[in-house]
């Protein structure tokens, strides 16, 4: 087996330019101590996560003395923990990281213990272990090597820049099935920790100052993301539980708003039609004496009556004639249940399709054909999915149709009309079993894509007078 390349010579002065590129740190100041064996790096708000057998830990920090307003969130395995006895005598135990060290297009590997530099000139220091033997030091100098930045904080490099880190990310679900399932596996096989948290166990401290999502008579940890997985039945509670999550300033995939706006299909429907997004023809009234009105002005039978609370396709009947539409809904409001009437797309011939919008995109669709007798296409109802190429239009239409509910993820079914695609829902937590199965694709490794994305270090906001 062949051996690396040795490492050139390097000669350091006693403080030096360096950058941790595993922990998203592209430039900071390191001071030499040949003094200390372990390398020491400024970390606060320290936290431990992850399974037992492989500890991590969670910790922040600012790279820049004096600027507190540019925070780096890392992380890292644990491969120690050390009682270090600083100058002045005093231990303190600290933990011990691995990650590597870059000087001048060269990396290695380094030991850093993790402690609360923040009083200090030197956010780090640089320990005997750090320089090797390929390294000398020249006491009566400083930045021998090539000097790096603090420029490259405000600038829009260090989104694209950042390095995969490892997340602690809070599933909200109640239910143990394939999406959920998916989230958890995919998450823990790209390095993140991934919890179900059962949403209506959540409660919640309500405060100006420190807002707090508590679980099982504990707070909760600080999460890098929440990936909302809230069922119907639960909207106003779940979308309680999300705002206090937004509210502390956690990164939520789908938001408050878009997921209630969404699910109460009526005002979906009036964001639709606001956004001139195609649909079918839709009436609603709450009297009885306007029955007839509303069906003339969906159009003549056949007519869809779908209950506004409907989901997989439950509480939606087709109506074939007039007469059956009056029926339905006098059925309807006798249960004094809320309802949508809509012109029946025949041209649709009980197909669907579902386009899945994640980050912006169209990532994946599927033709959902209902089973033999049914106009439903709900898989769930025993229907079947194969994976479709869609058309630019409707491509465009889905869209619209998720970023008119601001929605970073939504699965938009809709139906192909005669005069253009017509958007049946936008689903705020669209399954994955069907659309990862019909189309082979990795749908799930495509959301944690948007996800590690969005959670890297922002650029440092420029102070009036820098």
């Amino acid at each position: 087996m062949s051996q690396p390349a040795p490492l050139e010579a390097l000669q350091f002065g006693w403080e030096e330019w360096i950058s941790l590129p595993k922990l998203g740190v592209p430039a900071i100041k390191a001071k030499v101590d040949t003094g200390a064996r372990t390398s020491a790096l400024h970390a606060f708000d320290i936290e431990t996560f992850g399974p037992s057998s492989k500890p991590k830990v969670r910790f922040t920090l600012h790279p820049i003395p004096g600027r507190d307003d540019l925070v780096i969130p890392c992380s890292a395995v644990i491969v120690d923990r050390r009682d270090v006895t600083s100058s002045n005598g005093e231990s303190e135990g600290r933990f011990v990281i691995e990650t590597q060290m870059s000087v001048n297009g060269e990396s290695w590997p380094i030991e850093i213990t993790l402690t609360n530099r923040g009083g200090m000139t030197s956010r780090m220091l640089l320990g005997r272990q750090a320089l090797k033997d390929h390294i000398s030091i020249v006491a009566t100098d400083r930045f021998l090597q090539p000097e790096l930045s603090y420029d490259v904080y405000s600038t829009a490099r260090m989104r694209s820049d950042a390095p995969g880190r490892a997340l602690r990310i809070a599933v909200l679900s109640r239910e143990d099935n394939y999406s959920t399932r998916r989230l958890v596996e995919e998450g823990e096989k790209r390095g993140h920790t991934v919890e179900v948290i059962n949403t209506t166990r959540c409660y919640m401290a309500i405060n100006a100052m420190a807002p707090e999502v508590h679980y099982d008579g504990k707070r909760l940890p600080r999460f890098d993301a929440v990936i909302p997985r809230i069922g119907a039945s639960i909207t106003p509670y779940g979308a309680a539980v999300l705002r206090q999550f937004e509210n502390i300033g956690t990164h939520c995939v789908n938001g408050s708003a878009g997921i209630v706006a969404s699910r109460d299909k009526l005002h979906a429907h009036q964001i639709m039609a606001r956004a001139r997004i195609g649909m079918p023809n839709t009436a609603f009234a709450a009297s009885p004496r306007d029955t007839g009105n509303i069906i003339a002005l969906v159009g003549t039978a056949p007519l869809i009556v779908k209950l506004l609370e409907s989901t997989q396709g439950k509480g939606v009947v087709l109506a074939e004639t007039k007469k059956a539409a009056e029926s339905v809904i006098d059925a309807f409001r006798g249960l004094k249940a809320n309802f949508l009437v809509q012109d029946f797309v025949k041209e649709a011939a009980g197909e669907d399709i579902r386009c899945l919008v994640i980050g912006g995109k169209v990532v994946a669709s599927m033709k959902r054909t209902g089973a033999e007798g049914d106009f439903r296409s709900n898989l769930h109802r025993g229907g079947t999915a194969k994976s479709v190429r869609i058309t630019r239009e409707e491509r465009d239409t889905a869209l619209r149709a998720a970023r008119a509910f601001n929605l970073n993820m939504a699965g938009v079914d809709l139906l192909r009309g005669e005069t253009g695609p017509k958007v049946l829902e936008v689903n705020s937590s669209p399954g994955f079993e069907g659309i990862e199965g019909a189309t082979g694709k990795n749908i799930v490794a495509k959301l944690y894509e948007t996800i590690e994305a969005s959670v890297r270090p922002a650029p440092i906001r420029k102070r009036r007078g820098d």
